[in-house]
């Protein structure tokens, strides 16, 4: 009953991206095939799956980083609250502002720390002064659990911190632009096991107010931190659901065996 519940209250949830017969090509090489999936607001969304089986190649679809690709093509329809993002009249970069990206290996920018964080509102005009610069910057990095620890060196160089501090301020750096929703490609699997407990909290914590759509290669972690997963293999997504109900009552028998580590 409690499982019936919870999915009745997740399908009164707003969907915030869909993505309706989606598919991606590297040149002749089918990537994605055919993917439907609804991915909800304040939620946390896990992409699990083999390596290679297209879960990251999908999530790079859903704020068009797949652009940067010359070989790939994508088709099928992908909307952010309803306004297909591949319109030829949506900006890529203002896409981008809306839907952060945090990416496998920490990557700060090679400037203070005050400056990763405050270079998305710099180039997209959200402030008006150097107050409300320093009030965004501290925000982010409160909300990314990094103020304590930086909030008397934010001169020094980013990429002087931590593996996981680094990650946190790549975090803070991503939500910096207000985006609605937060994409992270495997955030986790350069850091050690404190760190990464962190992040997850972390994550925890900012789908109150984000979208968070996570790639991992860890089903423990997805289990610990989504309300949905999606799995994929081959290129297609096999199945999609409440994160309880994957792991413990999968439907789709491929599921079963990657849960299980028959296949991966």
């Amino acid at each position: 009953m409690k499982d019936q519940r919870l999915e009745s209250r997740v399908d009164t949830q707003t969907i915030k991206i869909q993505a309706r017969g989606a598919q991606v090509y590297y040149g002749t090489n089918h990537a994605i095939k055919d993917v439907d999936v609804d991915i909800l607001d304040k939620t946390v969304t896990a992409f699990i799956g083999p390596s290679g089986c297209g879960k990251s190649t999908f999530l790079r679809c859903l704020n068009r980083m797949n652009d940067t690709i010359a070989s790939c093509r994508v088709e099928g329809k992908i909307t952010l609250d309803d306004e297909d993002i591949y319109d030829p009249r949506v900006d890529p970069v203002q896409l981008r502002a809306r839907i952060g990206m945090v990416f496998q290996k920490p990557n700060p920018f090679p400037k203070s720390i005050y400056d990763n964080v405050a270079y998305g509102p710099k180039i997209h005009g959200l402030t008006r002064n150097k107050a409300e610069l320093d009030a965004i910057v501290e925000s982010c990095l409160r909300k990314a659990a990094l103020w304590n620890e930086v909030k008397d060196r934010l001169a020094a160089p980013g990429t002087g911190l931590s593996g996981g501090q680094q990650q946190r301020l790549c975090i803070a750096r991503a939500i910096a632009t207000s985006p609605e929703v937060l994409l992270m490609d495997e955030p986790c699997s350069a850091l050690d096991p404190i760190a990464t407990a962190q992040v997850e909290e972390l994550i925890d914590e900012l789908r109150s107010q984000f979208s968070v759509v996570i790639v991992t290669h860890s089903m423990q972690q997805a289990a610990r931190v989504s309300q949905r997963t999606a799995f994929f293999h081959l290129g297609n997504l096999v199945e999609y659901g409440e994160t309880g109900q994957i792991f413990t009552n999968p439907i789709d028998p491929r599921t079963e065996s990657y849960i299980s580590g028959r296949i991966g």
